[in-house]
């Protein structure tokens, strides 16, 4: 019965889409199955720009990272699609972190909850540094996330951290959005950083909402879309850093990571924001 399920399991894995691997998939990388491929090919037949939308994400957080290092931060927590293989070797959000850091070296943890996204950086990544550390964790379960024994060890919680959040898809709930920052800001350092993406379908033109809609209800049932007003009331009373909650292309661009292939930020269909925790 165990093996059945186990098979039964793995069998879902292959066929169902994930979020992380369509991210992948869509920015050219290699850790996706068919099932997030074919999702991308859907989603540029019903807007045809997922390819350059999921670049677009993956260069902002580069860029957040980039940011932040240079003013000092060495240790991340990324929650969500944060290994993506659609940023090739080198290029990896802890290799960004450390080509930034002129003083010291970073010290990253990634926290994943899709079982092919855990045992490929597993397998990859943390054999050939050892200031990388992959746990499995759930955004929907920030408690748990919080008390992880390894990223309670593996980080110095007396020094700023930044912690970029990029599974807020998964996050139906408003009431318990405002729950994970609370949580996040009690028990991360002073002058640490909270960095989040947002799906919304704001730029979305009217006539192809309903396919739009049609498509994430069977590809990312539960996958949740904000309008930049909500947004907004998620992060009200926070400091946000320049230029504060913008189309993921206009967060601070510099030209350097190909972000100007984006004519139509809109285009990107994501938001993205970073706040200071005081």
């Amino acid at each position: 019965m165990r093996q059945r399920a186990i098979r039964n399991l793995a069998k879902l894995e292959l066929t169902q889409a994930r979020v992380t691997r369509i991210l992948d998939a869509a920015a050219g990388g290699k850790n996706h199955f068919t099932a997030d491929l074919d999702a991308v090919r859907r989603y540029d037949l019903a807007a045809p720009v997922t390819t350059t939308a999921a670049r677009a994400v993956l260069r902002f957080l580069c860029r957040v990272v980039r940011h932040l290092a240079v003013r000092g931060v060495d240790q991340f927590v990324i929650v969500g699609s944060g290994v993506p293989s659609g940023l090739p070797a080198g290029r990896q959000l802890h290799d960004v972190a450390r080509k930034a850091l002129l003083d010291s070296v970073p010290r990253v943890v990634y926290v994943e909850n899709d079982p092919m996204v855990l045992a490929g950086a597993r397998a990859t990544i943390e054999p050939v540094t050892d200031l990388v550390r992959v746990v499995e964790g759930d955004l929907r379960e920030i408690d748990e996330v919080l008390d992880d024994r390894v990223l309670q060890t593996f980080l110095d919680w007396d020094r700023p951290m930044a912690v970029l959040l990029l599974s807020a898809y998964s996050l139906n709930d408003d009431e318990y959005f405002h729950y994970v920052i609370k949580r996040i800001r009690q028990v991360v350092p002073e002058r640490s950083y909270l960095s989040l993406v947002q799906t919304t379908f704001d730029a979305i033109p009217p006539e192809l909402l309903p396919a739009i809609h049609d498509l994430l209800a069977m590809t990312l049932p539960g996958h949740a879309v904000r309008t930049r007003e909500e947004v907004k009331a998620l992060l009200e009373g926070l400091a946000l850093v320049e230029p504060g909650l913008v189309w993921v292309p206009d967060w601070r661009p510099d030209g350097s990571d190909g972000s100007d292939d984006v004519c139509d930020p809109g285009a990107s269909g994501t938001y993205g924001a970073v706040v200071r925790v005081p």
